[in-house]
């Protein structure tokens, strides 16, 4: 284990997968899946292992300094080696991973592409984003794309011959959508033809030099449309001109005009795109008019577990960072020894303050990784008619908090593993600087976290009149017993305290809604998210402790196993206190920053 050398934890994602959730089990007798054993999802990814830390990681510092390029004529040049690494990427077939086999995908189980996600954005962040926007606006046009060719489309970018992307945003509008100016005018006498007008920006994976040709997702509005997100269309743009026979002709008019220089994923083109500015540019409408946000959440619900994942991946990758470098870094004397100066000098790993870095680490990663594996696994079983349909409101609850929470905590880990690397953190000698770099910005693409803290406590919370968060107090107390009854009573105690405060805490912001104080109300989303997702990791680390006291005393201790006894209790003891605090904060409803004579210009 070396800490300039990715290393991948594959002995957790194991655990995970036939020990905690059993897949092989859950899956037998899914028809879908019927193909994919244990040995199955193994092999690939052993094999999507292998190409992260072989492939990809070896292209990431490197394109992270050279950055994307453009050319006259709206072309961008990925960092060297990108083009090399998705030819490799398109042969493997890793962007079809979970597309249907009747569009040119692979069909495997989300929680197997979750997993891959989370290797390949370690190996290198930006590089892979390429493949998720493509899989990602792919599964939308299979679905909704033109009549007769949308197969044609979405199997062309599953095969990593064609990319995608999202086009959402522009500049004055941001997480405003509704306000978006691009105008959609339709072409007479082609159905379904529409000549596009506007400018997006902060589209990522705009363009590059290693797929032929690009579909843009584009939200624009039609002549008479309604104000806000109700009049808002999809309209698919490819970059160049297709014949009925698929085969790509001139330049359509949706140009890439510029590139953002960024913090960080500086080997995804981040693009300004001009529609029809040089030329027209030719679209077609997906769905019906004014469907277009309905179509566009499909990908954005997958896109933002998608960005929790991310946050899961970087973190991941920067503790095996800092514990392999506080093994390798020898620095001071044990603190038994401290004022004898020739006692022989240790690894920074025998310091208290690092192994309590370390351990913050290692029980958000693994409580992280859990969370999203349990969620994609359980929606998919419902979808497939196996277990509890509920899990589908289970987890369009939860996805604020998938986002949000493991955005967040993913930079947050990010930064301690830089902590402990010292002032060689803070330089690029080591992986880590990067890695902070890239992070950031999940709390703020793909919604940023503050809209999901308001969608969670404004839409989410008030679903089905507030019966899915009742369903999950139900599940976490059900999980919390199980832990009880399995020796873990003072932990029990703990996530049962602060599961009943959350539950006082979204009692009293009802009842500011109730009263018409919604802006006392969404000043304390951000707290609440806040606590919802301290409080779902915390189940999750008392749930991977009871399989573990039961593996141990079926087949003995390792390693592993005992860490996942000691993730709940430093967890519970450090970590979930935060909770607690913020549900008695929310509850005493401070609103000082709301005075309006507050942050006037000077």
């Amino acid at each position: 284990m070396s800490s300039t050398e990715l290393t991948i934890d594959m002995t957790d994602m194991r655990f995970i997968l036939f020990d905690q959730l059993k897949i092989d089990e859950e899956f037998a007798g899914v028809e879908k899946y019927e193909d994919w054993d244990a040995d199955t999802c193994w092999s690939i990814l052993e094999e999507a292992e292998k190409m992260a830390v072989e492939v990809l990681h070896p292209i990431n510092g490197p394109g992270d300094r050279e950055g994307c390029k453009l050319d006259a004529d709206g072309n961008v040049t990925t960092p060297k080696g990108y083009k090399e690494a998705w030819a490799l990427v398109s042969e493997g077939g890793w962007t079809g991973l979970t597309a249907l086999p009747e569009w040119g995908g692979m069909g495997a189980p989300p929680i197997i592409s979750i997993l891959v996600s989370e290797m390949m954005t370690a190996g290198a962040c930006g590089f892979w984003m390429y493949s998720g926007l493509a899989a990602a606006a792919g599964r939308v046009v299979a679905k909704f794309g033109p009549e007769g060719k949308n197969v044609e489309y979405a199997s062309k970018m599953f095969a990593g011959e064609w990319g995608g992307t999202m086009c959402l945003t522009e500049s004055g509008a941001g997480t405003s959508v509704g306000d978006n100016r691009c105008k959609a005018t339709p072409i007479e006498g082609e159905d379904g033809a529409y000549l596009l007008e506007g400018e997006k920006i902060f589209i990522s994976c705009g363009d590059n030099d290693s797929t032929e040709n690009i579909i843009h997702l584009v939200l624009a509005k039609t002549p008479g449309a309604p104000e806000g997100t109700r009049g808002i269309s999809l309209f698919l743009v490819s970059k160049y001109h297709l014949d009925d026979e698929m085969n790509i002709g001139e330049r359509n008019g949706a140009k890439v005009v510029g590139i953002e220089h960024k913090m960080g994923i500086n080997g995804s083109a981040t693009c300004v795109l001009a529609l029809g500015t040089d030329m027209p540019c030719k679209g077609h409408l997906i769905g019906e008019e004014g469907g277009g946000m309905p179509l566009m959440f499909h990908m954005m619900n997958e896109a933002r577990i998608g960005v929790g994942g991310q946050g899961v991946a970087v973190a991941a990758a920067a503790y095996r960072y800092a514990l392999a470098y506080c093994n390798e870094r020898v620095q001071g004397t044990s603190i038994e020894n401290f004022k004898n100066a020739d006692a022989p000098r240790v690894a920074i790993v025998n310091h208290p303050d690092v192994r309590r870095m370390l351990m913050w680490q290692k029980c958000q990663v693994e409580a992280m990784r859990s969370l999203i594996c349990r969620m994609a696994a359980r929606l998919d079983l419902a979808e497939a008619g196996v277990g509890k349909n509920e899990m589908k409101g289970q987890v369009e609850l939860l996805v604020p908090i998938l986002k949000a929470h493991c955005s967040d905590v993913g930079f947050e880990v990010s930064v301690s593993a830089l902590q402990c690397f010292g002032g060689y953190g803070y330089i690029g000698e080591y992986p880590v600087e990067q890695l902070v770099r890239d992070a950031k910005i999940f709390s703020i693409y793909e919604g940023t976290n503050g809209v999901q803290a308001m969608d969670l406590l404004g839409r989410k919370m008030r679903m089905k009149g507030g019966a899915l968060f009742m369903e999950w107090m139900q599940d976490a107390m059900g999980r919390i017993a199980e832990g009880k009854a399995a020796g873990f009573d003072k932990q029990a105690a703990a996530l049962e305290k602060a599961v009943s405060n959350a539950g006082a805490a979204a009692m009293h912001l009802g009842q500011l809604g109730a009263k018409g104080d919604l802006k006392g109300t969404m000043l304390q989303a951000t707290p609440f998210q806040r606590m919802m997702g301290v409080i779902v990791l915390g189940i999750e680390s008392l749930n991977q402790a009871r399989i573990a006291k039961a593996l141990i005393a079926e087949k003995g201790e390792t390693n592993h196993l005992i860490g996942k006894l000691r993730n709940v209790e430093f967890y519970c003891a450090n970590i979930l206190p935060e909770a607690v605090a913020i549900a008695k904060s929310v509850q005493v409803a401070d609103d000082s920053c709301m005075d309006p004579r507050l942050f006037q210009p000077e």
